[in-house]
Parts: structure tokens; C-alpha cells; sequence
């Protein structure tokens, strides 16, 4: 073969790779997410401006931790309807402690992610051990986690949080990062060392792509499964903490519809519903894409029943191309 058409081979496998990069979920997320911050840009004059920017990523922050825990329970083919409820729970808890018990804001912290923890680590032994399957189990808890919030509150918000507490979702480090941001970064560095570089990361994966086949080698599946559903329970637990520390308040009825949210970051960030195939980098992606839609619409005005369908048909539209790229 001559030189040039080792040149000429060369040259199209080139062509061939960014194309196939063009076609990669995360790409098509970015791509997307691009497009949608042009539109609002020339839409709305108000897209821009530092205050909006700073509320969005604050937004974004929530769903993105969120979606995080929700990552690594649908690498392994499940689902997690538990998560805006345990938000709210534990969010109320740490509230409660401070307002009632006069507890130091970083005791009551540290008591509602372990509180959240616990709740998924119940989900996980229900799912793993008793085998129910996961919708059901954390549909289930979704309930329970929800009016224990309302009982714990009596059905009224909490209020009267101290300024350090509210710095967590209200203050800025260094007077420019927004500390929700900080707090999301850091959560996504640690998925991404877990997913990535340790052997827990691989097992999960591989859960994903054949269960039993992972059993078969040795593998305490039961153990990963649990693991999986804990993890989810702490970054409810950590969003719960931006939310009532924004708010400086704790709502028992806060994060309804957010495990909806969460799961539409991760589908549309490229992770296969069906377990086995994804990236923490596309979910990022996805919560970004899904933070400005929400943002971008609202300052348009647009009615929020509008929205709704919206979101759900973008969840249909990305289960359909993850299900489609299954098949290839």
C-alpha cells in the first residue's frame, strides 16, 4: 500500500471518529445545552445578566447532586423514586434540630446525611435481600419518607436558621463561587473517583451489564446493590442541605417531582436506563441543559403546565435514543 492511501485511510478514520464523537449522548447534550443558552440569550435580556447566572448554577446544584446518587442506581438497573421525599425529610431534620433542640449547624448536618444514608440503606436491603423490585420499594419509601416530613413539621415550613447555615446555600467562596456550586463539584469529583479509578466503580458498571454474570464471579452483589441505594440517600440528604439553607427555611413539601428531574439529568447525560453504560460527565451535562431549560422558559414566561409536558416528553425522547443506541 503507497503513501497515499495510507494517507487517505488515515484521513477517514479521522473523519469517521469525530463524527462518531458528534454522536455520543454527552456531545448531543452539549451541543443541546449550547443551543438553549444562544436561544435565551437573544430571547430574554435578563438570561445573562451575573444574578440569574448565580441562580441558575444554584439550581442546577441541587438536581445535579441529586442526579448523582441517581446515577449510580440506574448504572445498576434500578430506579429511585425516594429522593425529592428523603430531600425533604432530612432537609426539615436539620431545621428542626437547630430551631427546636438548639443543636450547632454542623452537628445537625452531620445527623441528616447520616438520617438519609440510613433511609438508603433500607431501600437498598429491601431491593437486594427481599429482592422487591426497586420502584416499588422506593415508591414505598417516597410515601413514608414524605409523611414522616409532614408529621415531623405538623404540615408548616420551619424557620429561623442561622446565618451560617444559610451561607451554605446562600453565600459565595472567595465572593464569586456560588457555595452550592462548590458543593456539587466536590460531590461530582468524588463519583467520579468512585466510578472511574476504584473496583467498587467497575462492579457497578458491570451489575448493569449482566448481574449474573458479576455473581457467578464472586462479586457480593448484594453488598454494591445496597451501596448504590446508600450513596443515593446521602446526595438527597446534601441537596435537602442547599435547599433549606437557600431557603432558610425547612418545607415538608419540598422536592416533589425532583426524583422525576434527577432521573431526566441522567438519561440525558447518555447513561442507558437499563444499566451498564454512562458517564458522570454527561449527567452534569444533563442537569446543566435541564437547569437553563427550566430558567430560560420561566423568564419567558412560559406557564409551568407548559413545562411539565415538556420535561416529559424530553425524558420519552431520551429513554427512546438510549434504547435505540441499545440496540446498536
Amino acid at each position: 500500500m503507497n503513501d497515499v492511501n495510507v494517507q487517505k485511510l488515515s484521513y477517514q478514520s479521522k473523519v469517521f471518529n469525530v463524527k462518531e464523537t458528534f454522536k455520543t449522548p454527552e456531545m448531543l447534550t452539549l451541543l443541546g445545552f449550547l443551543v438553549l443558552c444562544a436561544f435565551f440569550s437573544f430571547s430574554t435580556t435578563q438570561f445573562l445578566t451575573g444574578e440569574n447566572i448565580s441562580n441558575i448554577v444554584r439550581q442546577v446544584s441541587i438536581n445535579g447532586i441529586l442526579a448523582v446518587g441517581m446515577t449510580f442506581v440506574i448504572l445498576t438497573g434500578g430506579i429511585d423514586l425516594s429522593v425529592g421525599s428523603v430531600m425533604a425529610f432530612t432537609g426539615t431534620i436539620m431545621v428542626g434540630m437547630m430551631i427546636n433542640m438548639g443543636m450547632p449547624p454542623i452537628a445537625a448536618v452531620l445527623i441528616g446525611i447520616v438520617l438519609g444514608a440510613v433511609l438508603g440503606y433500607i431501600n437498598g436491603l429491601f431491593i437486594a435481600h427481599a429482592r422487591i423490585p426497586a420502584i416499588i420499594v422506593t415508591l414505598a419509601m417516597m410515601e413514608v419518607a414524605r409523611g414522616a416530613a409532614l408529621l415531623y413539621t405538623g404540615g408548616y415550613p420551619l424557620s429561623g436558621v442561622s446565618k451560617s447555615y444559610a451561607f451554605i446555600g446562600r453565600g459565595y467562596l472567595f465572593g464569586v463561587i456560588p457555595m452550592p456550586a462548590v458543593i456539587m463539584i466536590l460531590v461530582f469529583i468524588a463519583a467520579y473517583i468512585i466510578l472511574n479509578h476504584l473496583p467498587i466503580g467497575r462492579y457497578i458498571y458491570a451489575i448493569g451489564g449482566n448481574e449474573e454474570a458479576v455473581r457467578l464471579s464472586g462479586v457480593k452483589v448484594k453488598k454494591i446493590k445496597i451501596f448504590v441505594y446508600l450513596v443515593s440517600g446521602i446526595t438527597a440528604a446534601i441537596s435537602g442541605l442547599i435547599m433549606t439553607s437557600r431557603l432558610s427555611s425547612g418545607q415538608p413539601m419540598a422536592g416533589e417531582g425532583y426524583e422525576l428531574d434527577a432521573i431526566a439529568a441522567v438519561v440525558l447525560g447518555g447513561t442507558s436506563i437499563a444499566g451498564g453504560r454512562g458517564h458522570i460527565f454527561g449527567t452534569i451535562l444533563g442537569a446543566l441543559l435541564l437547569g437553563v431549560l427550566s430558567n430560560g422558559l420561566n423568564l419567558m414566561g412560559v406557564s409551568p403546565y407548559v413545562q411539565r409536558v415538556l420535561k416529559g416528553a424530553i425524558i420519552v425522547a431520551a429513554i427512546y435514543y438510549s434504547s435505540f443506541r441499545q440496540k446498536d
